[in-house]
């Protein structure tokens, strides 16, 4: 069964204010009952000590009769043997009290009893009844004790007339509860309403939503919760897109350079097929194609290579290993490639610095930044230098190449970013993955990789590889 969380508000907040008002007049009426029977019995107690301090002469017993008579009060006196000798009469009676009760009052303690009578009418009437004994002033010896009564029937009549007016007061509460609960009950549910339209607005792709927070309650911590959803709904959306345009971008740019080489190919082997290549240019011709191809598998395997690294499947063969001579080797095989720039690569990184790291991930890492700089700088320095510190390996590649803004300096590390869009067809480096593959790397090594640049000016690389010890606690 569906039930609105109006009508649920309403049905809770009217069952709370009615089952406190029903305890209340319980409790309200148990405490008249018993405050009123405690004031009969007190004042019943009050008399027969007056009496009792009068030595219950019998006049003054008849002539308390006689005042008390217009209450309804009755006034009886037993002897020691439980005969009663007040008011006179030619057969003597005895009380009802059994021999227990009998007991107590030789001993000296007062009885409170009630119990039901029917008048001359023959309705019935509730009687309390007390009896108090007394003592003879001599030797203290017990010599009877002396009863008085009175109806109690007006209390009932009283708490009667006490429940109507608690039951009118009760009526004319659940009114107004009633009107009190549907307007709470409104203004929750004018709240909850207020969050599901915004809700059904981000549904349909509208992000640009702001609650009000008064900083009251969990409403409000809910509508505060709701826009940070909100605000990361939007920015996740704009990072998509974002990468969704960047992705395409790829994609154009990745066809683009298979189209090329493969066209090439394509064109070479036609030539070949048909022999219109003289002899003297095969060999040539089977260079380029030789070219093409490794130009192709590049940019298939960097691409392998990230998404590797992103699904965590790169497992690190991390050693101890001389950082120099790893430099060494990485300037003579780079170097060919930085005179076609004309730029100079120069080493300096002393004979006593080593790193911890997978060596083929390490070299992978500066040749990568290496190829880089050579592509953005020509006729120009590149410097790498290395220093060793106490919990880590500190290297800084360096160039004074066309450098980058500040922009490009943020996104540099995304994947299919490239700083300079115009670059194409370079030959190192065409995928926009170099970069991103290197942050990655540094990352799985616990490392920390850095750059400051300046348009016109060159870019600085530090990269940070954590000593053996340092990157075991980290772990």
């Amino acid at each position: 069964m569906k039930l609105r969380y109006f009508y649920q508000q309403m049905i809770a907040f009217f069952t709370v204010i009615a089952t406190l008002l029903i305890i209340l007049a319980i409790v309200f009426l148990q405490f008249a009952k018993k405050s009123v029977y405690q004031e009969t019995e007190d004042q019943l107690y009050g008399y027969a000590e007056a009496l009792i301090a009068s030595n219950l002469q019998e006049n003054q017993l008849k002539e308390a009769t006689f005042i008390l008579k217009n209450q309804n009060v009755g006034i009886t006196v037993f002897n020691e043997q439980n005969r009663m000798t007040f008011p006179k009469t030619n057969t003597p009676y005895k009380s009802d009290l059994s021999s227990e009760y009998y007991k107590k009052l030789a001993n000296g303690e007062r009885l409170s009893l009630s119990f039901r009578d029917t008048d001359f009418m023959g309705n019935p009437v509730e009687i309390a009844l007390v009896y108090l004994p007394f003592f003879s002033q001599a030797d203290s010896s017990f010599e009877g004790f002396i009863g008085v009564s009175a109806p109690i029937s007006y209390l009932n009549a009283n708490l009667a007339a006490l429940r109507k007016n608690l039951f009118i007061a009760f009526i004319c509460s659940m009114i107004g509860a009633i009107v009190i609960g549907f307007i709470f009950a409104k203004y929750q549910v004018g709240r909850i309403n207020r969050l599901r339209n915004a809700t059904h607005k981000v549904a349909k792709g509208n992000f640009d939503i702001n609650l009000e927070n008064r900083e009251r309650d969990e409403f409000d911590e809910l509508a505060e919760d709701f826009n940070s959803m909100a605000q990361s709904l939007e920015a996740s959306q704009k990072e998509i897109e974002r990468q969704e345009e960047r992705r395409r971008q790829f994609m154009a740019d990745a066809a683009h350079e298979m189209r090329t080489p493969l066209t090439t190919v394509n064109g070479l082997l036609e030539g070949l097929e048909h022999d219109m290549i003289p002899e003297n240019q095969k060999k040539r011709s089977i260079q380029l194609m030789q070219n093409e191809t490794k130009r192709l598998i590049r940019l298939v395997n960097e691409n392998l290579d990230y998404e590797k690294i992103r699904s965590n499947q790169i497992y690190l063969n991390k050693q101890t290993f001389n950082a120099k001579k790893a430099l060494e080797m990485i300037t003579e095989q780079l170097h060919e490639k930085a005179e076609s720039s004309r730029d100079q690569l120069t080493l300096d990184c002393p004979d006593d610095v080593v790193v911890y790291a997978d060596y083929d991930r390490f070299m992978q890492i500066m040749v990568n930044i290496l190829q880089n700089a050579i592509q953005f700088t020509t006729d120009g320095q590149i410097h790498i230098r290395g220093r060793q510190e106490t919990d880590a390996s500190v290297f800084e590649l360096s160039d004074n190449g066309i450098g980058m803004s500040e922009e490009q300096v943020r996104n540099i590390w995304e994947r299919y970013y490239k700083a300079d869009v115009s670059r194409k067809s370079t030959k190192y480096g065409e995928s926009g993955l170099g970069l991103a593959i290197v942050h990655q790397l540094v990352q799985l090594h616990q490392g920390k990789i850095e750059v400051e640049s300046e348009l016109g000016k060159g870019s600085t690389f530090t990269l940070t590889f954590p000593a053996k010890k340092q990157e075991t606690e980290h772990n």
